[in-house]
């Protein structure tokens, strides 16, 4: 059994749409990014890499590839799932934690259960997202961006 840890912030702008565990989630900003800037699912793909030691989101989906640009990080949590199985790992569960003060995400966290279990072939109730602010503190707090924390456990 692997445990791994994964983290990811982007800058929130006006300019793109958000989309947090592959839901295009209504606000007036999304994140900058190459891809779709999903921080949900990109904390969740290093997580899953660093418990199986095989590097990490960069090594795979480098950023500036022509390749991946804005591209839907569920089709790289696809790919990362692959990549696993290739290997023999078989995921226990997953657990992340968005790190936002707006807009509220209560509504969409059983769409993106949803979209990550089934990227994943894996059942949802594996797979576990909560939201959360900081009071006001760092840059999630001043609504500069949004960050994610995420766990893996694999077999």
């Amino acid at each position: 059994m692997r445990i791994g840890i994964g983290y990811d912030a982007h800058r929130l702008t006006r300019e793109r749409p958000l989309v947090l565990g592959g839901v295009e989630i209504p606000f007036e900003q999304g994140l900058e990014g190459w891809s779709d800037a999903d921080v949900v699912v990109h904390a969740i793909i290093d997580a899953l890499l660093g418990a199986t030691a095989l590097g990490d989101i960069g090594s795979y989906f480098p950023a500036n590839d022509p390749a991946y640009e804005g591209i839907s990080s569920i089709v790289l949590l696809d790919r990362t799932r692959n990549l696993l199985s290739e290997h023999g790992w078989r995921i226990s569960n997953i657990d992340a934690t968005i790190v936002a003060e707006r807009p509220p995400l209560h509504p969409y966290i059983d769409q993106m259960r949803q979209n990550i279990s089934q990227a994943l072939s894996i059942s949802k109730s594996q797979v576990g997202i909560k939201a959360t602010t900081t009071e006001g503190l760092g840059f999630t707090g001043r609504e500069e961006g949004i960050a994610t924390y995420a766990v893996a456990l694999l077999d």
